[in-house]
């Protein structure tokens, strides 16, 4: 139903000197708005929404939201209406002049804009109930597009080719794409985590969906909390892409690239290492990104 997975990109980098090899699969490239692990992370749950007679998304997210993006394209690609209840009352005053929410509006996203406080209740029955009330009929798919039908899809990103690998990398948002790693993975894999936030809750949230226990998160790399960036992590996406022409994202894949580089250099994996990087997409993201280093005087991601 959903999309043709064409033959997934597999950029090979051999680092000098370091004596391990280092992989991407460009799951970037499955489609150029619905990409990554949000197409893994749709794909059950549209099935789902279809076959039980739903023909409207409702979902959640913040002003540069790459799951909004993407739900927002991939309801008008298979002819669901779509609601984005959009964290910041303010924002509904700046649509036009979000590169994220003006591309959702585009793709036919109605929107509802909350308070940050109510935000929080937005798992809550009440919550969940008054937008029934308001908008009838919808299929819920949570923020960040994690529950066990996004797991179901994230089991499929390793392919029997991928099982040569010893180390499985990607980042970690909500948790969802590593437990569908963990999950597909060998055990004598180790599947390692970068958090693109603060903090030690996504420990329980993973075990709550993985079936192994061959996986670690790599605390480091988050440069201070979800959506912080500085200049060094900028000159290394920019480096990144004159080096290999492949673009990162500066909220996941970038800060997850960076901290791989890193523990080479520094001779964490063991000589011989084959290591296998997961790019989860997110570069719709990078304009709005850009507008907000643009007010802070630092450099752009090109």
């Amino acid at each position: 139903m959903i999309f043709k997975l064409e033959n997934s990109i597999n950029q090979h980098i051999k680092l000098q000197n370091k004596d391990v090899e280092l992989h991407i699969k460009r799951d970037d490239a499955i489609h150029p708005f619905v990409s990554g692990n949000k197409y893994r992370k749709l794909k059950y749950n549209l099935q789902e929404a279809e076959e039980n007679g739903f023909n409207t998304l409702l979902t959640f997210g913040g002003a540069f939201s790459n799951h909004i993006a993407a739900v927002a394209a991939a309801g008008q690609l298979f002819g669901f209406k779509t609601i984005g209840v959009i964290r910041g009352e303010e924002l509904e005053c700046a649509t036009e002049n979000n590169s994220t929410l003006s591309f959702a509006k585009q793709y036919g996203m109605t929107f509802k804009f909350v308070s940050r406080s109510d935000y929080r209740n937005k798992t809550s029955e009440a919550f969940i109930k008054a937008l029934k009330n308001e908008f009838g009929k919808f299929y819920l798919v949570p923020e960040g597009g994690t529950n066990t039908l996004a797991v179901k899809g994230c089991e499929e990103i390793l392919t029997e080719a991928d099982k040569r690998f010893d180390f499985v990398c990607s980042a970690v948002g909500t948790g969802g794409t590593i437990s569908g790693l963990i999950n597909c993975s060998k055990p004598s894999q180790q599947v390692l985590g970068f958090p693109a936030l603060k903090g030690d809750f996504l420990q329980l949230d993973i075990s709550k969906f993985a079936k192994q226990s061959n996986w670690e998160l790599i605390t480091d790399y988050h440069f201070g909390g979800y959506a912080k960036i500085n200049e060094e992590l900028i000159t290394f996406i920019n480096q990144f892409k004159a080096d290999y022409n492949i673009p990162l994202d500066p909220v996941y894949t970038g800060k997850m690239l960076f901290g791989v580089f890193n523990l080479i250099e520094k001779g964490y994996f063991p000589k011989g290492s084959r290591i296998l990087t997961i790019h989860t997409g997110g570069l719709q993201g990078i304009s709005g990104m850009n507008t907000l280093l643009k007010k802070k005087n630092l450099p752009l991601i090109v």
